[in-house]
């Protein structure tokens, strides 16, 4: 029996349970759909245009629809997560996200342009807030399940979900859209998500109230890092009588580390490139490369896998130099690196003709993209253990705020040369400022220690 498995007790030996891989599936599974419903609109986006008559302007406005309340409800949503629990709070978002993805099937009900413009607007915007919580969600959640040594990787795993929704999804949204009505995709991703929201309840506990987490698996997560007792989740709250300013006092604190200022400046570039992907690169093949929706919706799942496999590589690179003796700052450092030095080969798309050209450089960027996307994890290592849903809120309202200028900066870009060349600069050009935030901004990488009010 391997000892690393076991733990000794009163003279037997106990093999380890391993439930903490089972809460990632269902980790992975939720930010799978989360991203689907994300990218909904870019996949119908075509054939709601020829429907309703947007110009691109209109669809970059309604495209950063999602990030303008994502933006804005971090905050607010990493609190709710500190006060009530990433149990609760994320089976309450996978709902409400999920109803409001439902009623986006129904806005062909409206007859005018402007009423169908606003009415998908503050449907994505609904979506936005409803969502806010899940990535913070996630990265309390795989503090919480999983020691150090394993937490690049899982981290990546569930990042990478993003890239296996367009592999899985969007070739079945392009076939819903082609072969039903776009109305469809918004239907069955709704009702999906909704069912998805009580999975989510009768699985996920903390480890320290799980019920199927022996004790040797119990003793692995806490003596490898993981904090097993998160507030709100069954775990130890923290002190009720916690002054109703200090949260914004943790804030101040955050936003004036310079370590993660850089992580924070670092994802805002990263989801420049995922926004990118999400919102007009199904609009890019259609138009400036001439294919259908059907067959860009299957092209497009090929980066996308391309960014799945890089994705869980890049954790695993990760989790490999830190077990090999390097410094927790070089484990992160160098896949993120890499990985976004690759990305920039997107460029290069704006000087091939071939189908199969452009389909390659943007394979091996969003490979790239996969394999530097540890942000997360990062996170993770560096979190305030009193705070880890406030901070995984900032870190995600700096990265999202991508959401809101890509689309949009895209839009004008389009609107003003009638070419993706300068959108495509405009992409690549951020993957180079993450490698030189991670390089010049973030020095060491380490668990912040807050003061207290």
């Amino acid at each position: 029996m391997n000892p690393s498995n076991t733990l000794t007790v009163a003279g037997e030996a106990t093999r380890r349970s391993n439930v903490r891989y089972w809460i990632l599936l269902m980790i992975f599974v939720v930010t799978t759909v989360n991203y689907a419903d994300r990218a909904t609109l870019s996949i119908t986006g075509p054939a709601m245009r020829q429907e309703f008559g947007f110009d691109a302007v209109q669809m970059g406005f309604i495209f950063s629809a999602f990030s303008w309340a994502y933006v804005m409800a971090q905050i607010p949503g990493g609190w709710l997560l500190d006060r009530f629990g990433a149990r609760r709070i994320y089976a309450c978002s996978i709902f409400l996200w999920s109803l409001f993805t439902l009623l986006q099937g129904f806005i062909g009900v409206f007859a005018t342009v402007g009423a169908a413009v606003t009415t998908l607007f503050v449907l994505r915007f609904a979506v936005g807030l409803a969502e806010s919580p899940a990535f913070p969600a996630n990265a309390k959640v795989v503090a919480s399940w999983f020691p150090t040594a394993e937490r690049g990787t899982a981290s990546a795993i569930f990042n990478s979900a993003q890239y296996f929704a367009a592999v899985l999804f969007t070739p079945l949204m392009a076939w819903l859209t082609h072969a039903l009505g776009w109305y469809h995709v918004y239907m069955w991703m709704g009702a999906f998500g909704m069912v998805l929201a009580g999975l989510w309840l009768k699985v996920v506990r903390s480890p320290a109230t799980h019920p199927a987490v022996n004790r040797a698996e119990l003793e692995h997560i806490r003596q490898g890092g993981g904090l097993i007792e998160m507030s709100g989740d069954g775990g130890k709250a923290r002190a009720g009588k916690e002054p109703a300013g200090a949260r914004w006092f943790y804030v101040k604190q955050l936003l004036s580390n310079r370590m993660l200022l850089g992580v924070y400046l670092g994802q805002y570039c990263i989801n420049v490139l995922t926004y990118f992907f999400l919102t007009w690169f199904p609009v890019y093949l259609v138009q400036a490369r001439g294919m259908s929706i059907l067959k860009a919706g299957f092209v497009a799942s090929l980066p996308a896998i391309c960014g799945f496999l890089g994705g869980v590589l890049g954790g695993v690179i990760s989790d490999t130099l830190l077990r090999r003796g390097h410094s927790l700052t070089m484990a992160r450092k160098v896949p993120i690196v890499a990985g976004m030095l690759l990305s920039v080969s997107m460029v290069a798309c704006n000087y091939v003709d071939s189908e199969w050209l452009v389909v390659g450089f943007m394979a091996l960027a969003f490979f790239g993209k996969g394999i530097g996307a540890l942000g997360w994890a990062v996170v993770a290592d560096t979190a305030p253990k009193e705070v880890i849903g406030l901070a995984g809120s900032i870190f995600n309202m700096f990265g999202n705020i991508a959401g809101i200028v890509t689309p949009i900066v895209i839009g004008y870009i389009l609107g003003a040369t009638g070419s993706f060349n300068g959108a495509l600069v405009f992409v690549g050009a951020n993957a180079l400022v993450t490698v030189i935030s991670y390089l010049v901004i973030v020095k060491e990488i380490g668990r912040v220690e807050l003061r207290h009010p």
